[in-house]
């Protein structure tokens, strides 16, 4: 199906994630028989009786709920439904949203600068350069900077500097022959630039592109990029741990802190850029070329879409529609991207300057690296291959459409085989284009002249790419560790003069940054609620009934609501909403039989709570499902949102009906999340007020630190959880400003000593600032922590006293 995600394999569980065998296995593949027997066996024998129970057997208010099958599975195939609609409809509104057409090319590149500073922003390619004035020669004792030399061309081993720490590293190719432009080169992740220059074998001669170009006048800078291996990282941990191709493993760190791989290399080429402008003009011109291949070509037209002095760009073998960005690499996940952009909208960034689009065959990635033994696996799955002709040619279309004034010329142009068959990459007809465009005369190619020879006896393209990949994870690493300084910063240093009385309000702009540039704001709900229920459980202190209430079209919440027993007619009482986490369903939070696999962690205490006289309502978040949910991550992303963007509207409806009940408190509703469900409780009412406090269990830590750093086993990063980084968090919000946010409502944090998410160095640190935070405002009361001897579970002891007295209801 089209919109399912290729390839995708079940991912390896981190330290979130119940034990296999806890539960029975997820239902996402069970026939509706199978779902009905798992659901019986999670439920009781009451739920899905469709005819157990005559039609009164609902709540006042409600019709009789029809349930699926398995309706979390159902859930998360709504929203995937939802979500394919929102991609949709992003491309459709994206003409309206690039603006009008330009009178001039000044009027255009004008135009153009708020969309550069967006991408800028997106792709983190937001750290100062250096601006290069010179090359570094790499020689040693055994090795000469100068690699080869033919004829016509002298080959050199260079490298220069982009960011403190962090190099741009490849060959320089220079013709012998008076010069006619500068190219930078860019090749595909898994070629090296010794492939694309005859130094190394894996091309032939005549698809040598980089030496091509040098043999025909042009200076060559070829740029390394990181590949998609899993083995020369220089990292054990990496090696040990995970089969995360390189590309993967820089993204997960860096899309934490605001940067990103694509950033990353975009600022080597920029670098390069920099080099060859201070390098002067050649004839009186100052062109400058770029020419990339497959991952080389997406670096390339980025850069260019950024950098006007590019005069010249080539795209081969990446150009086409961007739409399912969702089930490529997930190094390629941008958070927003096609909210904005497409290759056709960074195309026309590039007018009226030259833009070449080669449809060329690329390697096909067919996944990441298989694990090997030994290692956990847990890299994303996510798959590429050569681009469709119709794709390629309807997006240049769409580039068109944008840039038609006559201003711009014939400014783009489509290189392809007859009847949109592939070229070669570099073809003959490419590169004597690109020369054209940078000398300002026609040209025609030599042929391929004298082979170059690697005079280098321990050169290693594998040494140079442990380099590479350590130089972006320590920049990555520092800016790390810099990030609680940035947060402070942020929130913390402009809140000093708050109470919480003022706190109340002057708060609402950092839940507005949080909402929507992190978590990402979706439309309202659009459908009428339709609320509908069903009798499921009869206890002897409560009943419980399954809600379900529509948010969107195909997208619905769904929870369970215990009712004691003893409710008096008129009596409004407080309600606890208690969240199950990863791979849970609500029953998790409710049953108290110890065969249940949930009971190690739940305890019962949503069915615990209802005894001591509260409304709980136990709702589904749609984590369950492995890949299934994680890619509903991957393609909210790519609009700016992400899962917790659907979780935060569905529990708006529940907290619009919840209110409606003659049953509840509105004034009294409570929020209390395990694991995952500890997560929501850090996200969802820092934003929504209505609830009027929160506990997390079993998740709150240094959140920042468990997601990007490679010191630590605890982190995300040696997991299958790849949907767990948060675009530029680590420089917003870790748990301990979220926090700042839920105040000046009462907070708590319930913790284990021997929980496997955190140290408890970890959690003490992070909770101390939230401690201070409420201090500093007046209100030290209001939030604590219990640390009790446990796992990864519900405790029960300090946070029902804490809902008792925050709730301001009696222990009975």
């Amino acid at each position: 199906m089209p919109d399912q995600l290729p390839g995708v394999n079940p991912a390896s569980k981190g330290l979130d994630v119940l034990p296999p065998g806890s539960l029975p296995r997820p239902a996402a593949f069970r026939s509706a028989a199978s779902n009905m027997k798992y659901l019986a066996s999670i439920t009781g024998l009451l739920l899905l009786a469709t005819t157990a129970f005559p039609a009164s057997q609902n709540l006042p208010g409600t019709s009789l709920a029809d349930m699926p099958a398995d309706p979390s599975a159902t859930m998360v195939g709504g929203i995937d439904r939802f979500l394919m609609a929102q991609l949709e409809s992003a491309l459709q509104s994206r003409p309206s949203r690039w603006g009008s057409s330009s009178s001039s090319a000044d009027s255009h590149e004008k135009a153009m600068k708020p969309k550069r500073e967006l991408l800028t922003q997106i792709i983190g390619a937001v750290d100062s350069r250096l601006h290069p004035k010179s090359l570094e020669y790499l020689s040693s004792t055994e090795d000469p900077a100068l690699v080869a030399e033919t004829p016509s061309v002298r080959f050199w081993s260079v490298r220069w500097p982009v960011f403190d720490g962090v190099w741009g590293e490849g060959l320089l190719l220079e013709p012998k022959t008076n010069l006619l432009g500068r190219v930078l080169v860019i090749p595909d992740a898994d070629q090296t630039p010794e492939a694309t220059a005859g130094l190394q074998p894996g091309l032939p001669s005549e698809g040598q592109y980089a030496r091509r170009l040098a043999e025909n006048g042009c200076q060559v800078l070829v740029l390394s990029l990181i590949d998609r291996s899993d083995a020369a990282s220089g990292n054990e941990r990496l090696k040990r741990f995970t089969n995360q191709p390189h590309r993967e493993w820089i993204y997960r760190q860096a899309f934490q802190m605001g940067r990103h791989i694509i950033g990353y290399e975009v600022q080597k080429a920029l670098s390069a850029v920099d080099w060859m402008e201070s390098q002067g003009p050649i004839r009186g011109r100052r062109d400058i070329g770029i020419l990339g291949h497959g991952e080389g070509g997406l670096i390339a037209l980025h850069a260019s879409a950024l950098d006007g002095r590019i005069t010249s760009t080539v795209v081969s073998g990446y150009f086409e529609s961007r739409q399912r960005t969702w089930a490529e690499p997930i190094y390629r996940n941008v958070f927003g991207f096609l909210r904005d952009f497409g290759d056709a909208e960074l195309a026309a960034m590039c007018a009226p300057r030259r833009l070449i689009i080669e449809h060329s065959e690329v390697q096909p990635v067919l996944g990441p690296p298989k694990a090997r033994s030994g290692r956990l696996g847990g890299a994303a799955p996510g798959q590429w291959k050569t681009p469709e002709f119709a794709s390629v040619s309807e997006e240049l279309r769409r580039a068109r459409s944008l840039v038609q004034e006559s201003w711009a010329g014939n400014w783009t142009e489509l290189v392809n085989g007859s009847e949109g068959t592939v070229v070669r990459a570099g073809s003959e007809k490419t590169l004597a284009r690109m020369i054209e465009v940078l000398s300002g005369a026609p040209a025609s190619l030599q042929p391929a002249g004298e082979a170059p020879v690697d005079r280098r006896k321990g050169f290693s393209s594998a040494a140079r790419q442990t380099r590479q990949v350590a130089e972006l994870v320590n920049h990555t690493q520092k800016i790390l560790r810099a990030s609680e300084s940035v947060r402070d910063a942020f929130l913390f240093r402009k809140t000093s003069q708050h109470k919480a009385d003022s706190w109340q309000t002057a708060r609402n702009e950092w839940q507005t940054n949080l909402w929507n540039n992190v978590i990402g704001r979706l439309p309202a709900p659009s459908v009428p609620p339709s609320a509908r229920s069903r009798l499921v459980y009869e206890e002897p202190k409560w009943t419980g009934y399954n809600v379900m209430l529509d948010v969107w079209p195909d997208v619905y919440a769904w929870g369970v609501l215990l009712l004691p027993k003893d409710l008096k007619p008129g009596e409004r009482r407080p309600v606890v909403v208690c969240q199950h986490g990863l791979e849970g369903v609500p029953h998790d939070t409710i049953s108290k039989n110890p065969k249940d696999g949930g009971f190690q962690y739940y305890k019962g205490f949503a069915a615990e709570l209802a005894e001591r006289g509260f409304v709980v309502f136990s709702p589904h978040n749609p984590y369950r499902g492995e890949d299934r949910f994680r890619v509903l991550q991957r393609k909210a992303n790519l609009i700016g949102c992400s899962l917790f963007s659907v979780i935060l509207a569905q529990h708006e409806r529940i907290l619009d009906w919840l209110e409606s009940q003659p049953f509840v408190d509105s004034k009294r509703i409570g929020f209390y999340g395990l694991s995952y469900g500890g997560k929501t409780a850090m996200r969802v009412p820092a934003l929504l007020d209505r609830y009027c406090l929160s506990i997390c269990s079993a998740d709150f830590n240094e959140w920042i630190t468990k997601n990007a750093t490679t010191d630590s086993g605890y982190s995300y990063m040696y997991t299958g959880e790849y949907e767990m980084p948060e675009f530029n968090l680590g420089n917003t919000f870790n748990y301990a400003e979220m926090a700042a946010l839920i105040a000046p409502r009462p907070f708590m944090v319930e913790r284990g000593h021997d929980d496997g998410v955190a140290p408890d160095e970890w959690v003490a640190h992070e909770f101390a600032r939230v401690r201070r935070f409420y201090a500093k405002i007046g209100i030290p009361d209001r939030t604590e922590i219990e640390f009790f001897n446990g796992p990864h579970t519900i405790n029960g002891k300090g946070t029902y006293r804490f809902l008792h007295e925050h709730l301001s209801w009696p222990i009975r």
